[in-house]
């Protein structure tokens, strides 16, 4: 009432305030700037920031809901690559003597070095094991466990003959390896394989021993049926050589009914062995079942020919600490 007995005017029309002020065609096209314009709703509204899935008390409403959620989540948020953790394995410094399976120097040097015999089953692997001078009881009880791991191996004790005396009957009878385990306080320590006739011989470092009774959960004692054998991770030329040196202690034909596996896994230069019979659950399912022995074997030296200390040839000698420069460099 005031202002209209005043008699104020617009000052953008110069009409009458109250009357007219609705009216105001300047105020009403800034009212009309001023007023947001419609947006149309998306189809499928997003949930709010602080929208909790446990608040909602029905279970099945809770878990549609939910998979709506994770369903949004997907198409605004992709996850990037899941990263490669480093290893010295995958970190490992590339040797030059890497075997390359089409290279036709390998292919040729196999097919004439001292396990060409065997790979063209001109010869059968036939095994003696036996152990140092007057042995212990465990070393007694690897070896005979090796026995059962190895077709056609054969345990004989020492008798304090030397090697040299040992090596000549052994290729008169027909073996084609002489496997010595040393003991060391009634542990087994070492292991010099040597193939016969020809060589050449390998003297490994033998560690974490462990027999059939002293595992846990083991299978029942191994058959007389002949083993796969898995030589895994054995790249360079040396490492070539020992697989073929393994892999020569085996026939060449594995039955398959005793469902058997001879693992030899090179990891880091440690050769770890595991003995495992195939458990078949169901048409799908397949697992394992380790039988023992196990042990951990580490390349010490390998020697040209067969075995002798005092003037054999050898090709490859571990020296200490040679490592210790770059814990990635490997020899096998």
């Amino acid at each position: 009432m005031l202002l209209k007995s005043l008699n104020v005017k617009c000052c953008n029309c110069g009409g009458d305030y109250i009357s007219e002020f609705p009216k105001c065609p300047v105020r009403v096209k800034e009212v009309e700037k001023t007023e947001p314009e419609h947006v149309d709703a998306p189809a499928e509204l997003s949930f709010p920031p602080t929208f909790s899935v446990s608040e909602i008390k029905n279970k099945q409403r809770r878990h549609l809901m939910f998979m709506k959620l994770k369903q949004e989540k997907r198409k605004v948020m992709n996850a990037p690559p899941k990263e490669v953790p480093k290893t010295i394995e995958n970190q490992r410094v590339y040797d030059e003597t890497t075997v390359n399976p089409e290279d036709e120097e390998v292919a040729f040097d196999e097919g004439t070095d001292e396990f060409s015999a065997y790979f063209n089953r001109l010869t059968n692997p036939k095994v003696l094991i036996t152990t140092c001078d007057r042995p212990r009881g465990r070393t007694v009880r690897f070896c005979n466990q090796l026995a059962t791991v190895i077709p056609d191996a054969h345990v004989y004790y020492r008798r304090g003959l030397a090697l040299k005396k040992v090596i000549p009957q052994c290729i008169a009878r027909g073996f084609t390896y002489l496997m010595v385990i040393n003991e060391d306080r009634k542990v087994p320590n070492g292991m010099v394989l040597c193939h016969l006739p020809d060589g050449p011989t390998a003297h490994f470092k033998v560690s974490s021993v462990r027999l059939r009774k002293e595992m846990k959960r083991r299978g029942k004692d191994p058959t007389e049926h002949s083993p796969e054998v898995i030589l895994n991770n054995f790249t360079t030329r040396l490492g070539h050589s020992m697989g073929r040196l393994f892999a020569a202690l085996f026939p060449h034909d594995p039955q398959f009914v005793g469902r058997q596996v001879a693992t030899f896994h090179n990891q880091r230069d440690f050769i770890f062995f595991r003995f495992h019979r195939y458990i078949f659950k169901n048409e799908k399912r397949v697992g394992i079942q380790e039988l023992g022995p196990r042990f951990t074997l580490k390349l010490r030296s390998l020697q040209k020919g067969t075995f002798d200390s005092k003037f054999g040839e050898y090709e490859w000698v571990l020296k200490r600490h040679e490592n210790d420069v770059c814990r990635r460099r490997f020899n096998l």
